[in-house]
């Protein structure tokens, strides 16, 4: 991150809630002509809980440790 940007009055997450629904980029070209992009979450996207982040910092974390709580599921016997 370049020194010149200052984030110290931000607030971190302010915005969460509403990216989790989706969002829209609107670019504006230099001819006056307007672009829309529309992005939404995929299906099998999980949002964690900011009290989560600590313990799962990225998906590897999170499936290692929901494979491990899966082994421990009783298998089923016909």
């Amino acid at each position: 991150m370049r020194s010149e940007y200052d984030f110290s009055g931000g607030t971190r997450g302010k915005h969460f809630r509403e990216l989790r629904e989706g969002y829209r980029v609107i670019i504006h070209h230099k001819d006056g002509s307007t672009t829309e992009q529309e992005f939404k979450p995929g299906k099998n996207v999980v949002f964690l809980d900011p009290d989560l982040l600590p313990y799962f910092p990225d998906s590897e974390s999170v499936n290692q440790t929901l494979r491990s709580l899966v082994a421990l599921i009783p298998q089923k016997t016909t």
